[in-house]
């Protein structure tokens, strides 16, 4: 994702740090971390994440498809994954829940926010393999995952090639798992589970 994270106080960073930071900040974003602080910023600090399986529903509130989005790695590997980012600094969980859906569904995509910040799970993902289910070889990144219903019409948007929408079973099968990147495959089930779902 291309969300940027806020710098961090100038009174609170080495003179070293905040001398980089006034020579490479961005002039029109002058809260929000460079490249080179944010690389610093992973290297020392868990980041904050939010994450929302999308779903569709019926009538009643079933959830008859879940979403998921379809990535090419720099590799050219073909990967699965969900709607996911970073929380900027002084943004609620609500808004950038709402934000990165969009962001990665489209603007059509009319997503129905769940009315508290409650997520079904806590994901924590690390960078070395075996502390968890989930990895990510940048970071160590706790994040908070939502199932978020959408009545619209989804068009990816980011770096996501199309979004697949798979029935509750298909989703939680082992074959989509395989292809689920970090661990997410568990994430799915989880949320599945937490729907009363998955038997």
């Amino acid at each position: 994702m291309s969300v940027r994270t806020p710098d961090p106080d100038p009174e609170d960073s080495d003179d070293d740090l905040a001398r980089f930071s006034e020579a490479a900040s961005d002039a029109s974003n002058p809260g929000w971390l460079t490249e080179f602080e944010l690389a610093d910023a992973r290297r020392r600090l868990p980041m904050l994440y939010v994450e929302a399986i999308p779903v569709r529903t019926d009538g009643v509130g079933q959830v008859t498809e879940v979403g998921m989005l379809l990535r090419s790695t720099p590799m050219g590997e073909m990967t699965r994954t969900i709607v996911s980012g970073r929380v900027r600094f002084g943004e609620t969980v609500r808004d950038a829940l709402f934000r990165h859906v969009e962001n990665d569904l489209g603007p059509m995509a009319f997503p129905l926010l769940p009315l508290h910040s409650t997520p079904f799970t806590v994901a924590e993902y690390f960078p070395m393999p075996g502390l968890s289910a989930f990895h990510d070889d940048r970071q160590h990144a706790v994040s908070l995952a939502f199932v978020v219903p959408v009545t619209g019409t989804c068009e990816p948007r980011q770096d996501a090639l199309e979004v697949t929408w798979f029935s509750p079973e298909a989703a939680a099968s082992d074959a989509v798992s395989a292809e689920m990147e970090g661990g997410r495959g568990t994430l799915i089930r989880q949320a599945l589970a937490s729907l009363g779902l998955l038997r």
